[in-house]
């Protein structure tokens, strides 16, 4: 069964259905971020609109060496500030800690086992009691993986299991247990991905797909979060989101439990190219291949695994079906207009090269500017520019040699919609802090519906 992108849908018949111990699913999908705990002198609790958001992941409490959890300095105070003001806003947004991340993965592997296994749950068990927390999110990178150098092991996968397992039993049924994922299951004790990850989704109340960081920055850019392989010409086709759900739900896992990512930042790539490719490095085999893959997982705080893809899990599209938006989706050409503009930015991204930007960078830089009607055009020389292979936005300046490859409005209604009308729990952001007024977070929450 194709999973749709723009057209409803109603598939609950087919999808496997939860234990009756779960969290009953929300009658509307989730608008959901993570936040950050360097953000805070930024965007401090205080400031937030909690309206916004259904559930905040306060990132990042790391695993450690003696099977405990450690903390960034300051971040409890910044934790306690933020589950208090979320919890009398009014609005319901719960307060999940996230633990892990791209550089806190080290002693996944080591925590997991059995020995120490009673120990790392306990901590958890105890953050959510100290803090009044609302759940625990696991943002192991990567399971049976390297991920940045991490010690591994062919029991991971089950380890996992087994303390999500002790963790759901602990925590009783209304506390959420999620954990950040890649757009292929976890990596079993045979080197592939899980192909039954059905044990797991009755212990979570959600898994939250990380569909970004899939191309990064480099002479030849790709897209950084591709909605599809709409023209069927990628070289990984199974990093996308509609390849995403499709993947995990043929593991058994049910989509109303899957979360989509949707990035809030792009890439900057030193590049003359005005239309996006997969990269040449990407068709190459062997140590060129590693090599860059581990250039784009360094640069990422959250990032794809570079896992050995499976093979096809459902029947091989039509030409009619690859172009899913069927043309019918326009998106509005950003004009110059300098009109509202005083002392503007000079646009130069040189800066930027080869690592990430935040959408409200863009803005602050001068590639991008807020228009009075609360739209965005560009400026300095840049040109913006849609791939329709991915359903992403770019920008370039030949003369800068710049290429900005992102999400933005219109790319995240999308993404936002094809999670609605594919029956997912809804859609969390990377990261919140990396919108500019809220602009990005509304469109998303427009996509879900809500």
């Amino acid at each position: 069964m194709r999973i749709p992108f723009l057209t409803s849908s109603d598939s609950k018949s087919t999808r496997p259905q939860k234990a009756a111990s779960k969290q009953k699913r929300a009658s509307k999908p989730l608008a959901a971020a993570y936040y950050p705990d360097w953000s805070s002198d930024s965007f401090p609790p205080s400031s937030l609109d909690y309206s916004k958001f259904d559930i905040l992941l306060f990132a990042f409490a790391t695993p450690n060496s003696s099977n405990g959890i450690t903390w960034d300095s300051g971040s409890t105070s910044t934790l306690q500030s933020l589950v208090s003001t979320a919890h009398s806003s009014g609005h319901g947004t719960k307060i999940v800690l996230s633990i892990g991340g791209w550089s806190g993965s080290y002693y996944f592997s080591q925590v997991m086992k059995s020995v120490n296994r009673a120990a790392f749950t306990q901590a958890c068990i105890d953050a959510v009691n100290t803090y009044d927390l609302d759940g625990i999110d696991i943002d192991w990178e990567y399971p049976n993986e390297s991920g940045a150098g991490n010690p591994y092991s062919s029991a991971d996968a089950a380890n996992l299991l087994s303390f999500f397992t002790s963790l759901r039993s602990a925590l009783g049924s209304d506390k959420i247990i999620s954990a950040a994922v890649t757009d292929l299951p976890w990596v079993g004790s045979d080197g592939s991905p899980l192909t039954d990850v059905s044990a797991y989704a009755k212990q979570m109340t959600y898994a939250n797909i990380m569909n970004y960081d899939v191309f990064g920055a480099s002479s030849t850019p790709g897209p950084n979060a591709p909605l599809g392989d709409l023209c069927g010409t990628s070289s990984l086709p199974q990093y996308n989101a509609e390849a995403a759900v499709k993947q995990w739900t043929a593991a058994n896992f049910p989509a109303d439990q899957l979360m989509l990512g949707l990035p809030l930042y792009g890439y900057v790539s030193d590049s003359t190219k005005t239309s996006l490719s997969d990269g040449t490095l990407q068709h190459t085999n062997g140590s060129a291949l590693e090599a860059y893959r581990e250039e784009v997982l360094g640069l990422a705080g959250k990032s794809y695994a570079a896992a050995q893809m499976p093979t096809d899990l459902d029947e091989t599209d039509s030409d009619a079906e690859l172009n899913a938006l069927n043309g019918a989706h326009p998106h509005p050409v950003a004009t110059q207009d300098l009109s509202n503009l005083t002392t503007p930015a000079s646009g130069n991204l040189s800066s930027y090269y080869g690592s990430q930007i935040a959408f409200s960078d863009l803005v602050y830089q001068g590639a991008l500017m807020e228009t009075s009607s609360k739209t965005f055009t560009v400026m300095n020389g840049y040109t913006y520019a849609w791939d329709n292979c991915s359903d992403t936005p770019f920008l370039y300046d030949t003369s800068r040699t710049t290429v900005v490859t992102f999400d933005d409005p219109s790319s995240l209604i999308d993404k936002a919609t094809f999670a609605r009308n594919s029956g997912l729990a809804g859609a969390f952001t990377w990261s919140l802090d990396q919108d500019y007024n809220y602009v990005l977070q509304n469109a998303i929450r427009s996509g879900l519906g809500l």
